[in-house]
């Protein structure tokens, strides 16, 4: 077994890690998300740069708190045709976010970074590819209707592991890098520690 801290507060990482006998405690890093992808927009950074920085933000912000700890960050994004999706800040940007992906190929980038006092020791990203149904404007209402709020403003509008699988025809890709964390990838990492 690992012991690790994660720099997010993410239950469904939280969750993967458990299902994988890797201890850790919870520090999320707090960093200004959204500041950074701007800044790294002006720059014409890639979805999957934007993905990986943010991962190394939290993971270095973090492990310059805990001397000689393995700190794991992580990020996730959406890319519909090199534009960046965000978090939905209400349920009205959700269903836009929606209609937007609804009936396309969208890809979700998952970049992990592990640091150790305050560098980036080691990185990963994967991407998987997702289709979208063509669903009607009342049938993405009926699905937002089902979602929390607290599961619809913490994982980029869909749930693969719930209510969201059904929003789509095709989904290429590790279900784990869907869900945040490219688990098997970390594991193959740790055991080298």
């Amino acid at each position: 077994m690992y012991k690790i801290i994660l720099a997010s507060n993410s239950k469904v990482r939280k969750k993967i890690l458990d299902e994988n006998r890797i201890e850790c405690k919870v520090f999320p890093s707090n960093i200004d998300e959204e500041s950074v992808k701007k800044s790294l927009l002006k720059e014409n950074a890639s979805p999957e740069i934007i993905s990986k920085n943010l991962a190394e933000l939290k993971a270095n912000k973090i492990s310059l708190k805990f001397n000689n700890e393995i700190v794991l960050g992580a990020d996730s994004v959406i890319d519909i045709n090199k534009e960046l999706v965000s978090k939905p800040k209400d349920r009205q940007k959700a269903l836009e976010i929606l209609k937007k992906l609804n009936g396309k190929t969208h890809y979700l980038i998952s970049s992990v970074c592990i640091s150790k006092n305050g560098s980036m020791i080691w990185n990963y990203t994967d991407k998987a590819a997702l289709t979208m149904k063509n669903l009607s404007v009342k049938e993405l209402k009926e699905y937002l209707s089902k979602i929390t709020d607290e599961a619809l403003y913490a994982y980029n509008v869909y749930q693969i592991e719930g209510e969201g699988r059904s929003l789509f025809s095709k989904i290429d890709g590790d279900e784990n890098t869907i869900m945040g964390l490219p688990i098997n990838k970390i594991k193959e990492y740790l055991s080298y520690l």
